[in-house]
């Protein structure tokens, strides 16, 4: 079922996405929770596509850290960006089904994301404050890849 959904976001996002040329496409490969509280889970496969311009903005689908498929929306504000790497102040939103109550600041299910990326070569790392609930901090690392055509 959890491969199915994960197909069913991949087909909802890409359709729209691709018709837009994006810049980068990105692979988030997993987490780890600083001072958590609880077991959660740190495998975390997804795909995320990005146009930068004067921001960059991200769109994707992720394995979250409760284990269910997640959709997320971000925007990067550059502090500093070149070909080889970038550091990013990021904010956006993340769709996390049944579990976006479990955060302390949610609209429901969705829950508001700001913290920090870097960038460097085909490495990504995102490193967003936890507020001491459940965790200190969630570090997620990745690959990234230009798409410049």
């Amino acid at each position: 079922m959890k491969a199915k959904l994960f197909g069913i976001g991949l087909l909802l996002v890409t359709p729209h996405v691709s018709m837009a040329d994006p810049d980068r496409v990105s692979i988030l490969l997993g987490s780890s929770h600083v001072g958590a509280t609880s077991d959660f889970n740190d495998f975390n496969p997804g795909l995320f596509l990005s146009w930068e311009e004067r921001l960059t903005l991200s769109a994707g689908v992720f394995y979250n850290s409760y284990e269910k498929i997640s959709v997320a929306g971000v925007a990067g504000f550059p502090i500093v960006r070149t070909d080889a790497y970038a550091v990013e102040v990021i904010g956006g939103l993340a769709y996390y089904p049944e579990d976006g109550r479990r955060f302390a600041v949610h609209f429901g299910d969705v829950v508001p994301l700001l913290g920090l990326q870097g960038r460097a070569g085909p490495v990504f790392a995102q490193v967003i404050p936890g507020g001491g609930q459940a965790v200190d901090a969630i570090v997620s690392v990745g690959l990234t890849f230009s798409l410049n055509r």
